[in-house]
């Protein structure tokens, strides 16, 4: 058997105006990421009909121009991006939307360094993610090769799973585990290195070490003793309370858990990212009572949700000093993580869901909706939804907030996939923008990271263009949140994504200047020595980016313009928006229950 050269078509030689030494090792690693059958498959991109892994993001250069290639002839879709940065954020977000890896492509040195901050990212989200990084020739090892650099030892940091092949007999094995630990136990980022020289080495086709796909991800229960141990104490619950976290979104709980609260009478709370498992619009979420539900509930049901900086570590004055813990969660390690759990259900959130619910009907089991703790909760939702209702009315000009987003609101399909970050902007649309589907919610996540925002819409719009094309993507933007990743604009444009986006701009970070006090500021001397350090330049013209490149832009300063800006851009399907929306740059929000860079409220 003789070695093997795997020629790309010439429309592609042509169409790169670069030469294609696309040989064994390209072709089957990247065919390999898109087979999902169970016997080996043939190399010819045309048989592969069945894909595992749908889309690859990145940036090309030397060594891995010919990687991609390989990919779209494999019927990988690609996705051109213009920052590392932004292309791994949007891998690991199909990793989250569809519960299998997307795959970020980058090259040597510089570039994997701007991935790592996806890939950190990723893991801390716990989203599937494979990152594929060129690397400098194995022969100029340690000589200063063209952007050498420690890959696979700094990427050991941001992952769960570093490794470079040791040959190209190798490859498949090595993706076959990246794959299956990037989606098996809690998911995460997996890299992969790929040596330049292996780009265009040739393998004996026999040589190679070929390997099934690996099986779907395993479902874990919880232990019987200890599912009865927390309906035993759920059941003793005077003000029970059940937090839904983005694991149930990942563990596609949302029909176990929805039968769980409507049929056990359940007040639940979602995470930032849980929103939309049970709908927003459930009469018993208790979103607009937060604190007052973490502060008095005395037992709580955690599922796929962690005690960490988002929950205020689980600890007094944010909760009782004695709240009784029942947590589900598919890692070990994080059972009792800053509290002591009373029944520790160590499983697939969704399978022990199904478990809790089945002994529960065992019983006819259910919370009485006269309860005390009910009525507490129902007078300070009231409460609080009449001051964001007076806050939303306001019809002084700049807008403020709440006014805002009243009116997206009010034009939001109900099925959007809503994206946002900012400070402001994504605390305060945390409490207003509803969410009425699991994973419509996407934004700073745990790690608080602040530009995911137009690639985590890049890649819900590619998901949804391919899944369900009538769905709007809405990535609601702090102006400050805009400026990591803007140029993804051209992307979008490039890409022809119907996304809308809504820059929120207060003319700077947490707070910015009206034109006229920046105009009397600069009189006083050098913008670097007395400009405020949040101030941004006041009136922005955001939407001229979008406009350069192909979409719409609007320019927005009354709630009348937001108004005719949302209906034209919803009514457009083929060509992305943007609404640059300017607002009071002091406008703040109520007393809030929840803001993530507020040490106070831990």
């Amino acid at each position: 058997m003789g070695e093997v050269n795997i020629s790309i078509h010439n429309h592609y030689q042509a169409s790169c105006f670069c030469p294609v030494t696309s040989h064994m090792e390209t072709a089957y690693h990247l065919m390999w990421l898109g087979n999902t059958v169970s016997e080996p498959f043939t190399l010819h991109s045309e048989t592969v009909l069945n894909r595992n892994v749908k889309y690859m993001f990145g940036i090309v250069g030397i060594p891995v121009i010919e990687i991609a290639i390989a990919a779209q002839v494999a019927g990988i879709k690609y996705v051109g991006m213009r920052n590392e940065q932004a292309a791994c954020y949007a891998a690991s977000a199909v990793g989250y939307l569809t519960g299998r890896p997307g795959v970020c492509l980058v090259v040597s040195g510089p570039g994997l360094i701007n991935a790592l901050s996806g890939m950190a990212n990723s893991n801390v989200n716990c989203w599937p993610l494979i990152v594929l990084g060129g690397s400098s020739d194995t022969n100029q090892e340690t000589m200063g090769a063209f952007q050498e650099f420690p890959q696979v030892e700094t990427c050991r940091l941001y992952s769960k799973f570093s490794a470079r092949p040791s040959s190209l007999e190798a490859i498949p094995t090595v993706i076959e585990k990246a794959v299956r630990t990037s989606m098996y136990g809690r998911p995460g980022a997996c890299y992969v290195d790929i040596p330049g020289d292996f780009v265009n080495k040739m393998v004996a086709r026999g040589d190679v070490r070929y390997t099934d796909c690996c099986l779907p991800r395993p479902i874990s229960l919880a232990d019987p003793l200890e599912i009865l141990k927390a309906v035993t104490v759920l059941k003793k619950a005077e003000k029970p309370l059940v937090i839904v976290g983005k694991g149930a979104a990942f563990s596609r709980a949302e029909y176990s858990i929805r039968r769980l609260v409507d049929e056990c009478g359940l007040p639940f709370l979602p995470t930032p990212m849980g929103k939309g498992v049970v709908p927003d619009n459930h009469p018993y979420c208790v979103s607009a009572a937060r604190s007052s539900a973490l502060q008095h509930a005395d037992v709580i049901l955690l599922l796929g949700a962690r005690l960490n900086w988002i929950l205020h570590f689980g600890l007094p004055p944010r909760f009782r000093p004695d709240v009784k813990i029942i947590q589900v969660d598919i890692c070990a390690e994080e059972l009792g993580n800053n509290v002591k759990p009373v029944a520790s259900l160590l499983g697939d959130v969704n399978a022990v869901t199904q478990q809790l619910f089945e002994q529960l009907l065992k019983t006819s089991w259910r919370y009485p909706s006269s309860a005390e703790w009910w009525n507490n909760l129902k007078t300070k939702i009231r409460a609080n939804e009449e001051n964001a209702k007076v806050l939303a009315s306001h019809t002084s000009i700049p807008m403020n907030y709440y006014n805002v987003f009243h009116h997206v609101t009010e034009a939001l399909p109900i099925n959007s996939i809503i994206v946002s970050e900012g400070a402001n902007t994504m605390d305060i649309g945390r409490t207003v923008l509803q969410n009425f589907h699991p994973r419509h919610r996407l934004d700073a996540g745990t790690f608080g990271t602040m530009g995911v925002g137009l690639g985590f819409a890049i890649a819900a719009a590619m998901v949804v263009k391919d899944e369900n094309p009538e769905k709007r993507v809405v990535c609601v933007e702090g102006d400050s949140a805009f400026g990591f990743s803007g140029m993804e604009v051209e992307t979008i444009c490039r890409y022809n994504l119907p996304i809308i986006i809504i820059v929120v701009n207060n003319n700077g970070i947490y707070s910015g200047l009206d034109e006229d006090s920046w105009t009397h500021l600069l009189k006083s001397g050098d913008p670097a020595a007395v400009a405020p350090p949040v101030s941004l330049k006041p009136n922005a013209r955001y939407e001229q980016v979008m406009a350069a490149f192909g979409g719409k832009g609007y320019f927005v300063n009354t709630p009348e313009d937001l108004q005719r800006a949302l209906k034209s851009s919803f009514s457009e399907k083929h060509l992305p928006s943007l609404i640059n929306v300017m607002i009071d740059p002091q406008s703040d929000r109520k007393k809030q229950e929840f803001h993530w860079l507020t040490r106070s409220n831990l």
